[in-house]
């Protein structure tokens, strides 16, 4: 099996289970191959093929990357395995962890679900972005979402809104959030925006502290093309594909739809949507129940 490992920097205190970690591969006679600027954190006697790029991972055949770190270190996993089909096993070193769902110390069970095929892969849809000017490169797409926001200390922005050219509506806001399934744990969630289901094929749009108060999140199909023209007294806002960002002027239009390509989440038969919500937002967990 060839397995290829990313994380944006260990820790001291996470030396030892990454080493245990690439121990446990090893001794299931797995091909392993560093993210180029990990392999510099570990020990010198640590001799393995390095990868920096998509092409890299393509090219040898990798069969899984495994993610280690939190959420964040898997949505920089997306934009390396892009359309591959190569599923991400995210391991969680960071907090919170709704994409990391698997801990350090299931490490091993982890890695033989891995070389015995006793997984579950779940496809999730992506965000995809259009602009005048071709924005975020060769990877225009989101694993979570696609946000507007005003910039700095700038006063709010106002977010002309079209659903498949029809007028939605126009958003008074600090910005505006398009999330997908996967993304509503996230940022959408601590917005006030819904909660959706993986298989939900839709996407929610969430405002970012509306100056209206009648303005509420809402939820579309995900086949829908979500279009924008901003006004503002700045002569830029931010746009934001998960925790990528750049400066856009304000005459640029944009558009997002559902990316034509899905990305493949690994997790182990005992772990669940639900399991993970009830884990991570304590539900269930009141004394009276």
């Amino acid at each position: 099996m060839i397995v290829a490992i990313y994380s944006r920097g260990l820790d001291v205190e996470q030396n030892v289970p990454m080493q245990f970690l690439l121990s446990e591969l090893l001794a299931h006679k797995a091909t392993v191959f560093l993210y180029e600027p990990l392999q510099e954190t570990l020990p010198p006697s640590s001799n393995f093929t390095v990868f920096n790029t998509y092409e890299d991972l393509v090219e040898n055949e990798v069969e899984c990357l495994i993610s280690i770190g939190g959420d964040g270190t898997i949505l920089d996993a997306v934009t390396l395995v892009r359309d591959s089909n190569i599923p991400i096993l995210g391991i969680n070193f960071g907090r919170l962890g709704f994409l990391a769902s698997i801990s350090k110390d299931d490490i091993q069970s982890a890695v033989e679900a891995l070389v015995n095929h006793t997984f579950i892969v779940d496809k999730r849809s992506l965000v995809h972005i259009d602009s005048d000017n071709k924005l975020f490169g060769d990877t225009p797409f989101a694993l979570n979402e696609f946000a507007i926001h005003k910039r700095d200390t700038s006063p709010m922005i106002k977010i002309h809104t079209y659903i498949n050219g029809e007028f939605l509506n126009t958003y008074w806001a600090d910005g505006l959030i398009v999330s997908t399934p996967t993304g509503s744990t996230g940022y959408n969630l601590s917005c006030n925006g819904p909660i959706l289901f993986p298989e939900s094929s839709s996407f929610v749009i969430t405002p970012v502290a509306p100056h209206n108060l009648n303005v509420r999140p809402i939820v579309v199909a995900d086949n829908s093309i979500i279009s924008f023209e901003i006004e503002g007294r700045a002569d830029q806002y931010i746009c934001v594909l998960d925790a990528r960002r750049e400066l856009v002027d304000m005459n640029v239009q944009l558009a997002v739809k559902k990316e034509k390509f899905t990305v493949s989440l690994v997790r182990l038969n005992e772990n669940s949507f639900l399991s993970t919500l009830r884990n991570k937002l304590t539900w269930g967990m009141d004394k009276r129940n």
